[in-house]
């Protein structure tokens, strides 16, 4: 085969034939770019990838797309099932519709970017992904999110940042109401400077102006001898 695009059809190799195939690739592989034809909505398509490899996938993925990628780059040109790019380490994960519940859970690195909305539980014990979000996140998003950024070009569901760490939420729209130890915070020049660069690299047109930010009020997490009755 070329160093030109490759294809993979799920219908007539399987989930496990695609992802044997690209797991097995060498790092020095010169088969980098990779169709994936006939997702038909199924699970755990292209996870545990280990290479710079670009991947699109031609429609609609199951649970779990993406999971524990490292350096791919992967475009899903369809809607994604629960907890695309969970536990990603580095690359880059586009869905170019909508994601369910869970998109980016416990990502490590990379950037994952949704197009559309995306559904409860964004980015939920998120430890350093960034993730940006075109439209709206539903209830309990950044749920215990440590580290990273969660960029919502839309509104925010309830409990937005429940028990948050150190992550940093940015949100254009409106929040329905803030979890336990999340409150607004000021934006300084240095978080203008982050959300720009990450809108750019999602492509978007939306002014970093007109976000609000929101963390952790640090309160929750620091156990206080003092006041040990009251947790």
């Amino acid at each position: 085969m070329t160093s030109g695009t490759n294809e993979l059809d799920l219908q007539k190799v399987g989930v496990r034939g695609i992802n044997e195939t690209l797991q097995k690739l060498p790092k020095n592989t010169n088969q980098r770019h990779w169709l994936v034809k006939n997702p038909m909505g199924q699970h755990a398509i292209a996870v545990g990838l280990d290479g710079p490899l670009a991947i699109d996938i031609q429609g609609h993925v199951g649970f779990y797309c993406g999971g524990m990628n490292k350096e791919s780059e992967i475009i899903i040109h369809g809607h994604a099932g629960v907890g695309v790019a969970e536990n990603m380490m580095s690359g880059l994960i586009w869905v170019k519709g909508n994601a369910s519940e869970s998109a980016g859970a416990t990502g490590n690195g990379g950037l994952l970017i949704i197009d559309g909305d995306a559904s409860s539980r964004c980015g939920i014990s998120m430890k350093g992904i960034d993730i940006v979000v075109g439209g709206s996140v539903g209830h309990m998003s950044a749920f215990m999110a440590q580290r990273g950024n969660l960029v919502v070009c839309g509104n925010a569901g309830e409990a937005l940042g429940d028990s948050i760490y150190e992550a940093r939420l940015y949100v254009k729209g409106k929040a329905a109401n803030l979890g336990a130890d999340c409150i607004e915070k000021e934006m300084r020049s240095e978080h203008f400077e982050d959300l720009a660069k990450l809108l750019e690299r999602a492509k978007r047109k939306e002014r970093p102006e007109d976000f609000r930010r929101y963390g952790s009020a640090r309160k929750l997490y620091n156990f206080n001898v003092d006041h040990a009755d009251a947790y």
